[in-house]
């Protein structure tokens, strides 16, 4: 007959995950503060913003930042440019990376070694940012949104944890493919992708909030401030309003400066934390099992 034991935590393991409970609380705490900070001043109104300042309980809730921003003709535009890059970027990304993941994983691939130490050597090293500048002026794709998409088209990290993905999947599934007649790019979109869809999915979060994100490229090769992406008119707001808006929208809505920042700051953000939920789940599968084989 099994003996059934009860195995009580002792004092030191309490001890040590009420502290673990208090530091993560803690750290939870001070990771969202800030930005609900940041959500309720851009619904503050002017007078109570005035009078009492910043709260994380405000009396009375108005939505005029934001509708003064979407009123802008600049930020519709930025919006619809970053929807945009992001959407074709992250799709050029991801197909290079698997398609190359894929070839490099394959073991009879000749000259597979040396291309995979090139790989690696653009990990550790990288030409710089003038002689990237000079290359994408010389391809004429300055004032383009292929110069924000096409430079960083694959992420050699990406590639080479995508590479360790393929590698685990079983033989024997691409072996009885080949048997029914399936050529290689036939086992890349029937067996290969639809099994490794937690990865692909990961990187296709991780491609795309670097492209929502990124500004300072956009600096650089993009002139015609018609074409600038949401980021750099967020930054561009954050500098010139230090000295006022400057526009005759703000006299309209009597709206503090400091508070279309913030509005302007959650319309840049608010994209990206809508599609997170739903690819969450997929990071910790799709990064660990594509990880623990070189």
């Amino acid at each position: 007959m099994a003996v059934k034991r009860t195995i009580g935590k002792s004092a030191g393991s309490i001890l040590f995950e009420g502290v673990n409970y208090t530091l993560l609380t803690l750290f939870a705490l001070a990771t969202v503060i800030p930005f609900v900070y940041i959500i309720v001043g851009s619904l503050t109104p002017a007078d109570e913003l005035t009078k009492q300042g910043f709260t994380l309980i405000p009396t009375r809730i108005t939505f005029d930042a934001y509708s003064y921003l979407l009123a802008s003709e600049a930020v519709i535009r930025g919006l619809g440019a970053s929807l945009y890059i992001t959407a074709v970027g992250t799709f050029i990304n991801i197909s290079f990376t698997v398609l190359m993941a894929y070839a490099l994983a394959r073991k009879e691939l000749k000259g597979r070694q040396p291309v995979l130490l090139m790989v690696i050597f653009s990990m550790l090293f990288s030409g710089g940012m003038i002689p990237t500048f000079l290359i994408v002026k010389s391809l004429g794709l300055l004032d383009s949104y292929w110069s924000l998409m096409l430079p960083g088209a694959i992420n050699a990290f990406n590639l080479i944890v995508m590479k360790s993905f393929f590698q685990q999947l079983p033989e024997g599934l691409e072996e009885s493919a080949k048997i029914d007649g399936c050529n290689d790019l036939g086992i890349l979109f029937r067996i290969v992708i639809p099994l490794s869809m937690p990865a692909i999915l990961t990187f296709v979060m991780f491609y795309a909030v670097t492209h929502w994100n990124s500004y300072f490229t956009a600096i650089l090769y993009i002139n015609d401030t018609e074409k600038w992406p949401l980021q750099v008119l967020v930054r561009q707001l954050i500098i010139l309003s230090q000295g006022g808006l400057g526009e005759s929208g703000q006299d309209s809505f009597n709206i503090p400066a400091q508070t279309v920042n913030m509005a302007m700051i959650v319309l840049s953000t608010l994209p990206i934390l809508l599609v997170y939920p739903f690819v969450q789940k997929h990071f910790t599968k799709g990064v660990m099992i594509g990880s623990v084989k070189g």
